[in-house]
Parts: structure tokens; C-alpha cells; sequence
């Protein structure tokens, strides 16, 4: 019988299973996304003989599950049972999986990606294999995301710092700088060279280089970005704004148009609207800089909902950066 497991467990439940799963940095392991092309070689060798690998809490993510497709797609590899538990693969690594399964389909019996977030798009690929005579894939297992909201946010949280000297004069400052809200009246900022002078935007203060994640909360239409510190600052050019030039990376929502992501002046929409002006959002970032991926989810209760994913090389440290526009607001968590 073939089965699919998705829990529903409460809060307590997974809090206990994420203090007996620890993550991999507790584990002290070596496995990161660059090990998995070492082992993406074994897989796909004639004389492999493994059935059974169990990489679970290890921080693979989307580009470790991408080099491990590349060995699961081999002819050559025969592993039967494959545990991803708690790796942090979205619906992208999902696909690679699928699609590397559909190239070798004789031999996986039992997939575990629990406590991952592989979105509706992931689970159906993979759930469509179990129904498929040519696979022999019988057991998959998902669900608990919660899991992967904790790993972001006890891992690699970080609290900002708004950049009060790049902050234009249409935004309002207040609960200790966490609170941005858009004003009519101008502040009485100082002038300051790293001010944005046309654009309702502002940049927060240290520049990042490793693994971060932060919340933002909001109503109204705004920008979520991260940019290079060298990003122009005066008039209403495109390489000053948030996603229209190729020094930054943006999220931007607006209740009639709902989510678009958006880079080098290139704009996609990825999520329609569902909200009313009057609801506040949230949304989360996370950005792994040396690995060149840079994350936004929607926050929903405690699970995080995949929105985007950029793939790229940042060559220069990135600071996280906010546009407003009118009756808007936000606050950083």
C-alpha cells in the first residue's frame, strides 16, 4: 500500500521533536550543499552499493538537494531509502529530486522530507510518483513545517539596524527606529550624501555576508530588498529604485496586485493578491551569501510559505533595504 504522511501535530509536539532533532550545527556535521556533490559522485558510480542515506537536519538546502539529484539520476545508483528531514528544501529542490527520480525510478522506495517546506507544487510532483507503475517509490513522507520557521529563526535571526542617514524625509521614524510609517510632511532629517532624496526608501545600517533571516510586518504597498550599498541615492532614475537595476534584489506587494519579485529592472508576479488594504502582512527573508540565495516567505501563523527564490553570486555585501509607499507602514520584528 502505498502511503503519504503529513502530520498534524500541535506546537508541543514539534517544539519536543526539535530539541531530540537537532540541527546540523549541533551535530557538528559536515554535510552542507557542497558535500552533496561529493556524494552525488558516489551514488553515481558503477561499484556504488549504498541503499540506504539518512542526511537529515543537515542545512542541504535547495543547492544540496539539486547536487544529490545529479547522483540519484544515475543509472548506476540503486539507493533505496533517502531521509531529508529538516535539510530547509523548498519546492525547488523538490523538483530536482522529482526530476531526477523520473530519470532512475527502479530503486527509491522511501523519500522522508519532513520538516521541510516543499510547497503544493513539490508535493504534487513527488505525491504523482506514487501512483506512477514505473516508479518504485512507495512511502513519502512531508509535513510539520513549523520546523523549518524555527531553524531560520533560532539559526541565523539577526536584528537590523535602520540607516537613520539614508532614510528619505517622507518617512517616519518612531517605537525606537522599528516602525516606519509613510507622512506627507517632511521630517527634518539632516542632509546626508547616502540619503535617498526621490524615492520613499531607506537601507538598514551593517552590511551582511554570511547566513541571515529577518521579519518585516506591514499594511500598504512596500518593498522587502537587499542591495549593494553602492545603489544611487538621488533623483527618480531606475538605478535608484528598490528591483529596477542589477545591484538589487526586492520582494514588492500592493493590494490590487498582490507579490512580485523583482531584479535588474525584470518584474514577475508570484503570488495574487488575498488581502484587504486593512490587514497587515508579514513576510520573512533569508539570505545564505556565500551559497548566492536569497529567500522570501510569507509568513502564515508559524510556517513559512515560499514566495521566491534568487540564485545568483553576490559579489559585495548586501543590506537590507525598505520602500513605502503612501498610507503605508512597517515594522521590523
Amino acid at each position: 500500500m502505498r502511503s503519504t504522511q503529513s502530520s498534524t501535530s500541535q506546537r508541543e509536539e514539534l517544539e519536543r521533536k526539535q530539541t531530540e532533532q537537532k540541527p546540523a550545527s549541533d551535530k557538528k556535521s559536515s554535510f552542507n550543499s557542497q558535500s552533496c556533490a561529493a556524494l552525488s559522485s558516489v551514488l553515481s558510480s558503477h561499484s556504488s552499493r549504498l541503499r540506504d542515506l539518512d542526511l537529515s537536519n543537515n542545512n542541504l538546502q535547495d543547492s544540496g538537494a539539486k547536487q544529490l539529484s545529479a547522483g540519484l539520476e544515475s543509472p548506476d545508483c540503486e539507493l533505496e531509502t533517502l531521509s531529508l528531514s529538516g535539510c530547509l528544501i523548498t519546492e525547488e529542490g523538490c523538483a530536482s529530486l522529482a526530476s531526477a527520480l523520473n530519470s532512475n525510478p527502479s530503486h527509491l522506495r522511501e523519500l522522508d522530507l519532513s520538516y521541510n517546506h516543499p510547497g503544493e507544487a513539490g508535493i504534487k510532483l513527488l505525491s504523482a510518483a506514487l501512483e506512477d507503475p514505473d516508479w518504485r517509490l512507495d512511502t513519502l513522507r512531508y509535513g510539520e513545517t513549523y520546523l523549518i520557521f524555527a531553524f531560520y529563526s533560532a539559526l541565523y535571526s539577526c536584528r537590523l539596524t535602520i540607516d537613520i542617514n539614508t532614510v528619505n524625509r517622507n518617512l517616519k521614524l518612531s517605537d525606537k527606529n522599528r516602525k516606519v510609517t509613510f507622512e506627507e510632511e517632511l521630517q527634518s532629517y539632516p542632509d546626508h550624501p547616502d540619503r535617498f532624496d526621490q524615492w520613499y526608501q531607506l537601507l538598514c545600517r551593517d552590511g551582511l555576508t554570511g547566513r541571515c533571516y529577518w521579519e518585516v510586518e506591514w499594511r500598504g504597498q512596500v518593498t522587502i530588498s537587499v542591495s549593494y550599498r553602492g545603489i544611487r541615492r538621488e533623483g527618480v532614475r531606475s538605478d535608484c529604485f528598490f528591483g529596477e537595476n542589477n545591484q538589487s534584489w526586492s520582494l514588492f506587494y500592493s493590494d490590487s496586485d498582490g507579490f512580485y519579485v523583482w531584479h535588474d529592472d525584470k518584474k514577475t508576479q508570484i503570488f495574487p493578491s488575498s488581502s484587504s488594504s486593512s490587514s497587515s502582512l508579514r513576510a520573512a527573508v533569508y539570505v545564505d551569501c556565500p551559497a548566492g540565495t536569497l529567500s522570501f516567505f510569507r509568513v502564515s501563523s508559524d510556517s513559512l510559505i515560499h514566495l521566491h527564490t534568487f540564485n545568483t553570486t553576490f559579489t559585495e555585501p548586501l543590506y537590507p533595504g525598505f520602500g513605502l509607499w503612501s498610507d503605508s507602514s512597517m515594522v521590523l520584528s
